[in-house]
């Protein structure tokens, strides 16, 4: 009998699902499908009511819409025979939550609360959380939560708990009626099998769950708001690890998606953590980025260290029997997007319109034509705030360097190596606090698409950048999950050895290039501190003023 197994990526603006013969890691078939209602940070669609600044919400009735799709398409694509396909496991954008009912409803889709903001998914780049988080990091601080050293010493506005008190002080009554507020990581394994747990993944990396010790203590919820008294009762309590399953499939999913009930399910996976067993990390040091919409690097370790300024660290949290440490920058495709759709000029408009082509790509096809520190451009890439190793949501972008020649594809390179400064700002993070960096794999469509990119990480971090042959590292983690949640394979590193992605090309630094970019690095550095570590608060009064101005 063949053992086939699926592994589906819910990313940030689609899923995508790849089924994949269990014995070898071969991909029999791909589907993708973008949410229909995408991002919503601008108007709630129900009600056309304008949005807050740093909203960022979902409706999760796509997340189930492309869940069906993407799967069904993949058995029919492959063509095998659905009584062969065994598990199927999952990786979600974290922290990504929702309010539902006990039977798995979201409150969103409740007639009370179609219009109600609070209500619908808030995605993981949701920012409106803020406040919230200050109110929780000086009662952590206060009380010398242990769970702080688990997330750098500062609690994110992404994280769960920011985002759950933002409903509550907002929302009240939907906070109330929530029997539950979950990961959607979470929510979908529920509707697939009718089982909620909680994955380990997901709480200890965003949801201030400790291994062996569980969840803070009911005080230090009460200490931050007396309303949060009980609040632990909204999170599910029944933790499942990586390569545990949830359940089966239950009659009514296996139908819909043209599967058997036999079909085992496995604990969630954060999206980013999910490429880890797909690279196949195995060793102290092994260092990976996911290079999307924004981008997280993660290394494993066999120490355990308080690093700070990172998401966080977790044992067993991106492969077992190592602790798996998570940094990254919350903005990476979304501002070379936002680029070519605001700085551009008219002649570039035509020559983009007589070449066929959009202007992301004409813009970064003139920025790669220029070499290292020509765009006389330097740039702070927080154009979504910081997430490492400032951790600071109210940050934002800056350009230093322009004058009348500036053109688009000046301010497109410049973007360029702002990331990889960013990148090497975090490395060298790692290294300060003993987490050695010794091989870096790159994923993610990004590191695909763009060798010029990658070329300009090599040089900047002075080293080898492996990109791996995979374009679903993500989906293929989640498979390799399974495959172990279902007992194909007795561990991880058996599963992996068979299943896990070779590299298709390798990008080595140019000595000159970093040469140059050393010198630019110190430049940046000094932008990175002054305007990130409160000697010059311009870019928060900034923010200040123009919420008085609305």
């Amino acid at each position: 009998m063949k053992n086939y197994v699926i592994g589906i990526d819910f990313g940030t603006l689609s899923g995508r699902a790849i089924l994949v013969d269990a014995s070898n890691g071969k991909e029999l078939a791909t589907a993708v499908m973008e949410y229909p209602h995408g991002v919503m940070d601008t108007v709630l669609r129900s009600s056309g009511e304008k949005l807050p600044q740093n909203f960022a919400l979902q409706d999760p009735n796509d997340y189930i819409l492309v869940l069906k799709t993407i799967v069904n398409q993949v058995v029919t694509i492959s063509g095998v025979d659905k009584n062969d396909v065994s598990a199927l496991g999952l990786d979600f954008t974290s922290c990504t939550v929702l309010p539902i009912k006990k039977d798995g409803t979201p409150l969103c889709n409740i007639e009370k609360y179609k219009n109600e903001k609070h209500a619908y998914v808030k995605l993981w780049k949701h920012h409106a959380g803020q406040p919230y988080a200050d109110i929780i990091n000086k009662v952590a601080k206060e009380r010398n939560e242990k769970f702080l050293d688990n997330y750098g010493g500062v609690i994110s506005c992404e994280c769960v708990l920011p985002k759950v008190y933002e409903i509550l002080d907002n929302a009240p009554q939907v906070y109330n009626d929530a029997d539950y507020i979950v990961e959607a990581g979470d929510f979908i394994n529920y509707i697939l099998t009718g089982n909620l747990r909680y994955s380990y993944v997901f709480a200890a990396y965003k949801g201030f769950y400790l291994d062996g010790v569980g969840f803070p203590k009911d005080d230090f919820f009460t200490q931050c708001d007396a309303r949060l008294g009980g609040v632990k009762d909204k999170f599910c309590k029944d933790i499942v690890k990586l390569g545990e399953p949830v359940g089966t499939l239950s009659s009514k999913m296996a139908k819909e998606l043209n599967l058997t009930e036999k079909v085992i399910v496995s604990s969630g996976i954060i999206d980013a953590h999910a490429a880890g067993s797909a690279l196949g990390l195995k060793q102290d040091g092994d260092t990976f980025g996911v290079i999307g919409t924004s981008a997280c690097f993660m290394s494993i370790s066999e120490k355990q260290a308080v690093v700070k300024g990172t998401c966080g660290y977790a044992k067993d949290g991106i492969v077992p029997n190592f602790y798996g440490y998570e940094a990254g920058l919350c903005c990476m495709g979304d501002h070379f997007s936002y680029l070519a759709n605001n700085v551009t000029a008219p002649d570039y408009v035509k020559e983009a319109d007589a070449r066929g082509i959009s202007m992301l790509n004409l813009l970064m096809e003139k920025a790669e034509k220029l070499c290292p520190g020509q765009s006389g451009l330097l740039a702070l890439n927080w154009w979504n705030g910081n997430r490492s190793i400032l951790v600071d949501s109210s940050l934002s972008g800056l350009f230093v360097g322009m004058n009348l020649n500036t053109r688009p594809e000046d301010y497109m390179r410049a973007l360029m190596e702002a990331t990889a400064f960013g990148t090497r700002n975090i490395l060298e993070n790692y290294f300060n606090y003993g987490i050695n960096v010794n091989k870096f794999i790159a994923t993610g469509g990004i590191s695909k698409k763009n060798a010029c990119l990658m070329q300009i990480f090599a040089d900047v971090l002075k080293t080898d950048i492996y990109v791996a042959k995979t374009k679903e590292a993500g989906a293929l983690g989640s498979a390799i999950n399974a495959s172990v949640s279902a007992k194909i394979y007795p561990c991880f590193k058996d599963a992996q050895e068979k299943m896990s992605t070779d590299f298709d090309a390798v990008y080595s630094p140019i000595a000159e290039n970093s040469k140059i970019y050393d010198s630019l690095y110190v430049e940046y550095k000094k932008l990175h501190d002054y305007f990130g570590k409160g000697e010059n608060d311009v870019m928060k009064k900034l923010i200040e003023i123009k919420n008085k101005s609305i």
